[in-house]
């Protein structure tokens, strides 16, 4: 196995009818790495797991496993298995005879698969619920008894297609944790896809943030979130006011009227940029201070700080702040160096990061409730 690479897509492409799902695709997957699909639905992340599992052939392009390529291969003899939001659990079957099922399949022997049905359970801290019903068990115990069951053949992959979305919020983050626990103490390759950017960035040691059948950018959550490569990325992981900016020279650049000092270089003298600043990174000071200043049209608490959007020269700023301000003062703001991540132009400029909707579809669902 070349540099501890388990597998490696190669240039995949996938079309339904006339419609591109995949185009000209390739990444690696290292193994025992926790690697996340991350994406809106219709991105092309269930298809690329579809491919690796064998459910799909690509219509051009190569799935190698371990050195070999594995196209053709049906999906019972490639060295993964899957867990679908659907569970898939057999009704008629207890506990234990749903784990025991791949099992039996390969006609090991009873000791065995007692011994690892038994293993099974107390990894997914299911001790003594051998003899249950399916039926019988919570919404989290069957997802438990889903994951038991997938890893009980032994795969050296487990594919997850959003294996979560049918949870509560809360026991959701449990499973994160849970999920991540159980990757680490088997030190098996977990490919998840989903579309839930904090689920993404918590539990992944990669993640590939996927849109238009195309990958948009690969790295570890710190990096995607603090270097994002476009503004559909800024967009996509956590809030971003993304502004028309002008990179001036190395470390030096414009926007909303003023201009900054950066971290970035590289870039052309006057060459037109994407400016991403997180909402996090600005801070409210007194307008003598200020780098720029803007009327507040709109606040929102959300427990731990408010959610203020701002209007500066008629774009609408967010800033999470735990600094309360009222709707029509003019406030200060300052931005950091590092607070500054300058981008290169893309298809997806100007598409993301002016908060001005906020407030104008709240007031178009009041237009909405009044006509009917």
């Amino acid at each position: 196995m070349k540099n501890n690479v388990i597998i490696d897509l190669k240039n995949i492409s996938v079309s339904f009818k006339d419609t591109k799902v995949l185009e000209n695709l390739s990444m690696y997957i290292r193994d025992k790495e926790f690697i996340t699909l991350l994406g809106p639905s219709g991105c092309g992340k269930t298809t690329t797991l579809r491919v690796i599992a064998g459910f799909l052939e690509p219509d051009s392009g190569e799935v190698i496993f371990e050195d070999k390529v594995i196209n053709g291969v049906p999906p019972h003899k490639r060295q993964v298995n899957t867990i679908f939001q659907r569970y898939a659990l057999f009704p008629h079957l207890n506990v234990y005879e749903n784990i025991a099922f791949g099992l039996r399949v390969k006609k090991m022997k009873e000791a065995e698969i007692k011994e690892i049905v038994t293993e099974m359970l107390e990894l997914v801290n299911l001790k003594g619920f051998e003899r249950r019903n399916i039926n019988a068990l919570s919404g989290g115990q069957q997802q438990r008894i889903a994951i038991a069951r997938a890893l009980a053949v032994k795969p050296r992959v487990l594919l997850l297609d959003e294996p979560l979305g049918a949870l509560d919020l809360k026991l959701r983050k449990d499973m994160q944790v849970e999920l991540k626990n159980i990757q680490q103490r088997l030190g098996i390759t977990f490919i998840y896809v989903t579309h839930d950017q904090e689920e993404a960035l918590s539990m992944s040691d990669t993640v590939v943030v996927m849109d238009g059948g195309e990958i948009q950018q690969i790295g570890r959550p710190e990096d995607v979130y603090n270097e994002p490569k476009n503004a559909f990325v800024a967009d996509f992981i956590g809030e971003s006011n993304i502004l028309d900016g002008k990179m001036l020279e190395d470390y030096k650049c414009s926007f909303s009227g003023a201009t900054f000092q950066c971290l970035d270089k590289g870039f052309a003298s006057g060459e037109q940029v994407d400016v991403v600043v997180r909402p996090e990174d600005v801070d409210i000071v007194s307008l003598d201070k200020a780098m720029l200043t803007g009327t507040v049209t709109s606040v929102t608490f959300k427990g731990v700080h408010f959610e203020i959007i701002v209007d500066i020269g008629g774009f609408k700023w967010m800033i999470q702040t735990t600094d309360y301000e009222p709707v029509g003062k003019e406030i200060g703001l300052f931005i950091e160096p590092d607070a500054i991540h300058i981008m290169k132009k893309s298809k997806y400029s100007g598409l993301y990061g002016d908060y001005s909707s906020f407030s104008d579809e709240l007031e178009h669902l009041s237009d909405i409730v009044e006509e009917e």
